[in-house]
Formats: C-alpha cells, sequence, structure tokens
C-alpha cells in the first residue's frame, strides 16, 4: 500500500496506524504547491481534492479522508480490534464518535488557524476550539480517550493536538491532554512514525513535534525523534 501524505500533517494519523499494526506501508510525499508526488505523480490525479492522506491500496483502489482509512486499516488485520473493535460493539461507535467529533470540532477549525484568509475571525475560532478543548479534556476515561486501550481515534486526536503551538494555543490549560499527548509521543511505533516524517521535538516536555524546515523559519530549534 502507499500512504500519501505530508509531514506533521494529518497523514500522521495513518501513519501511525500502520507502525502500531505492523503494516507494510510506502510513503509517499506530496508538494502542497505543485501536488506532484516524491514518485513523480500528479496528485490531483489520485485525490482530485488535493489533500493528504490518500490510500492506495494493493489492487489500485484509492481510499481517502483519514477517518475513513484509520477505520479500513484496523479492520484489515485481526490485531486491529484492540484499535477499532468489531462491529456490534458498543466500543466501535464509541471511537468512531470521536473520529468525528476530532473531525469536525478540532481538525477542520484548527486548520483555519493556519489560513491568513480567516485572521479575521481566529479569535473567535481558536475560542470554540478552547470550548471543545475543556470539554474533551474532562472525557478522557484513562490514559486514552476510551479508556485502557489505544484506539485510532487517539493517533487523530495526537496528531491534531500536535498542531497546538502553531495556532496559539497553550495545551498546557488542560491537564489531562497534555499528559496524553506526552504518553502518546512515548508509545515506540509512534516514535518510529515520527522518525520516518524526519520530525523534530522542539519544546522542553518533548510532546510537540514539527519538520526542520518548519521550524527554523519560526526561529525555533528542535532535536530529532529517537525510537
Amino acid at each position: 500500500m502507499k500512504l500519501y501524505m505530508h509531514a506533521a500533517a494529518c497523514s500522521l494519523s495513518p501513519h501511525i496506524i500502520c507502525r502500531e499494526l505492523g503494516l507494510d506501508i510506502e510513503l509517499v510525499q506530496v508538494d502542497r504547491q505543485t501536488h506532484r508526488t516524491s514518485d513523480g505523480e500528479d496528485y490531483l490525479a489520485i485525490n482530485g481534492n488535493g489533500y493528504v492522506p490518500a490510500l492506495i491500496l494493493d489492487d489500485g483502489k484509492v481510499l481517502t479522508e483519514g477517518p475513513a482509512i484509520v477505520q479500513f486499516l484496523a479492520d484489515s488485520v485481526p490485531e486491529g480490534a484492540a484499535m477499532l473493535p468489531d462491529v456490534g460493539d458498543i466500543r466501535r461507535n464509541e471511537v468512531q464518535s470521536y473520529l468525528n467529533f476530532i473531525t469536525a470540532e478540532l481538525h477542520k477549525p484548527m486548520v483555519l488557524l493556519f489560513n491568513p484568509i480567516y485572521s479575521s475571525v481566529h479569535g473567535e475560532v481558536r475560542a470554540l476550539i478552547s470550548k471543545r478543548l475543556t470539554w474533551l479534556n474532562g472525557r478522557l476515561a484513562g490514559p486514552y480517550l476510551t479508556g485502557d486501550a489505544f484506539t485510532v481515534a487517539d493517533a487523530y486526536l495526537f496528531v491534531c493536538l500536535n498542531w497546538s503551538p502553531w495556532t496559539d494555543i497553550d495545551l498546557k490549560q488542560w491537564p489531562d491532554l497534555h499528559g496524553f499527548m506526552a504518553r502518546v509521543a512515548a508509545r515506540p511505533k509512534v516514535r518510529e512514525a515520527l522518525q520516518a516524517e524526519d520530525l523534530e521535538a522542539f519544546d522542553a516536555d518533548g510532546v510537540y513535534f514539527a519538520p526542520h524546515a518548519y521550524l527554523a523559519s519560526s526561529g525555533r530549534t528542535g532535536s530529532p525523534v529517537r525510537p
């Protein structure tokens, strides 16, 4: 399978799931400006929306949208039931509920904060995100969203919250979420994914990660991730 991605983007979520499940995956970088892939393809011919992630299966089928991709990956191997319980198990629906919440209430609003076009409403968007994070901070059922098991929703949440320093959101206002970030960042397979995308830890707690070029452009320094 091929996973089309940008470093540290939402495509990091299915990348982490592949590592956690031991799935063989080829990472293909996509240039944000030209939409050309690192292996010379026109990404718009693969995903006409132009954004990542996209997953090309061994039979050539293309699957897009991160929440759908991570569920497919978890369902593709027996071990995936730990990360996404079987159909008919209410815990599966709980994980899916969090996937929907993250994509609608965190992912999309946070993306707006990266775009200067929406600068006039950034304050309102940030206030909305803060409200959602306050709710989420009180919902953690254990070390992870639904309890002791690391699920596909946890990988997605980790990736979105990793953008906090770039959107002027201080996650330390929500201690449980900040602790969540540290726990996920310490997982060996998560660290493998971070290293494979050449991401660097750049804050004192070592729970936020970004590409070197992105850090350099903002005057920050980082240290490479070691599994």
